[in-house]
């Protein structure tokens, strides 16, 4: 049966943590990363948070795969331990990716509400 992105979501949502943009920025800068998973333009446009790593979702899995020939070691060498909160624009790619990673063996969980909540909580964003 087709699924729709939304259901997708869903469902990657009720199978991965959540943490609000505030608990992720407490959480501590050596124990933790934020990925930002939007696309570069966005990070230009909008701003990033201060500190985070960037990686598209489109480039996710080959990225997050330490034998892929591409892999990020910035985000591979915290597979063990470091818990990875995983920020987009809304939170529906922030979802999705979230839960790639868990399959593949991270600590992940999406940031609710994405970069605008981060934003509406008052966090530190660094223009692009």
């Amino acid at each position: 049966m087709a699924r729709s992105m939304k259901e997708m979501v869903e469902d990657a949502k009720a199978q991965t943590e959540t943490a609000s943009p505030r608990e992720a920025h407490e959480a501590g800068a050596g124990d933790r990363v934020i990925l930002d998973v939007r696309e570069p333009g966005e990070l230009q446009q909008d701003g990033s948070v201060a500190g985070s790593l960037h990686i598209p979702r489109g480039v996710l899995e080959s990225k997050a795969d330490p034998d892929s020939g591409a892999a990020e070691d910035a985000l591979t060498s915290r597979r063990e331990g470091a818990k990875i909160y995983v920020l987009c624009a809304s939170g529906a790619r922030a979802a999705l990716a979230a839960h790639t990673l868990c399959q593949m063996g991270y600590d992940a969980a999406i940031i609710e509400g994405g970069l605008q909540a981060w934003k509406d909580a008052s966090l530190p964003v660094e223009d692009a």
